[in-house]
């Protein structure tokens, strides 16, 4: 990495400071449908520990994934460990009960303790409310609802602090606009081939409200490119979806560069983003991870990218981050 790129950033305003790259632990979950292969858990331990002692310092999960197997084998991660490394940041996210749809405060409370318990913590130093498309505004936001449980939960110091994580944009903007959440999380949303975030980036970045943009690659189109994995936003992509990828290829092809360091660097060169989370399943990925955000990249790529055009409407809708 280079010196840019190991500086550390403060998480909005909660004098937390994480790397510009964060770790996604989605797939470490388990999550074969999503994701199209399996993770073992003797692989996903060995990528943790190799993710522990990189310059990556900030580690995104939720209790969803897997079921709550993201977190746990974080947890024994971190218990191999004998903790967390020194300065390393955990991300998790409160979710609604998967059975039933219950997105209520008491669910929320429940959500807590389940990480709590997984992570083997006493302490969730961010936490987001996640994927609130599923409720109303009215029920996170009012008396007893999800967001006054996490503030009682931050008042006990059991939760340093809260964020938002969610796909519709327009959405997002609204819960930004509270000024309740120091960090909001999107995903699939801001990427060469799809752009929607934008209003988004300028509103939070204008209340100094913390980016967190996951999914540079569109859950892998821009990875693997769309020969190997024509799919966005972990859905059969569109042909035109699959056509501008293509095009893409060809130019990076032409300047030299890797398609998936100019679908990373995309993100992480955008000032208006804290950190860029990257979905690792292999211990390789993260020095491979690395080397792309370090790629060398004419500065011409980016307009002669732009030709081609981008979506500026929300991709269909999905619970993963």
């Amino acid at each position: 990495m280079t010196n840019a790129l190991l500086s550390l950033r403060p998480l909005g305003n909660t004098g937390l400071l994480i790397s510009p790259l964060c770790m996604g632990a989605a797939p470490l979950g388990d999550m074969p449908e999503t994701f199209q292969y399996s993770t073992s858990e003797e692989q996903a331990l060995v990528t943790l520990r190799t993710a522990f002692e990189s310059p990556i310092n900030f580690i995104d999960t939720a209790a969803a994934y897997g079921e709550g197997e993201s977190e746990r084998r974080i947890g024994k991660a971190i218990h191999a460990n004998g903790g967390l490394p020194a300065g390393y940041v955990l991300a998790t996210k409160a979710d609604r009960d998967f059975s039933n749809g219950d997105f209520s405060g008491e669910q929320i409370r429940r959500s807590i303790e389940g990480s709590l318990e997984r992570l083997g913590l006493d302490h969730l130093q961010y936490v987001y409310i996640h994927d609130p498309e599923h409720t109303t505004f009215e029920n996170v936001m009012g008396r007893g609802g999800p967001l006054e449980v996490l503030q009682k939960f931050q008042e006990q110091g059991v939760i340093g602090h809260i964020g938002i994580s969610g796909g519709p944009i327009d959405m997002l903007i609204r819960y930004v606009e509270t000024r309740a959440f120091s960090a909001v999380e999107t995903h699939n949303r801001y990427t060469l081939l799809n752009r929607a975030a934008e209003p988004l980036l300028d509103v939070a970045s204008h209340l100094g409200v913390a980016v967190i943009n996951a999914a540079p690659y569109g859950s892998g189109i821009l990875a693997k490119g769309p020969e190997a994995y024509a799919r966005y936003a972990y859905s059969d992509a569109s042909p035109s979806v699959v056509e501008r990828a293509r095009m893409f290829a060809k130019v990076c092809q032409a300047y030299n560069v890797p398609l998936a360091a100019a679908a990373l660097q995309f993100s992480l060169r955008d000032p208006r983003i804290t950190s860029t989370v990257v979905g690792m399943s292999k211990p390789e990925r993260v020095a491979q991870t690395l080397e792309l955000a370090n790629y060398p990249i004419d500065p011409e790529l980016w307009p002669a990218l732009d030709e081609f055009g981008y979506d500026t409407e929300d991709p269909e809708e999905n619970r993963f981050a």
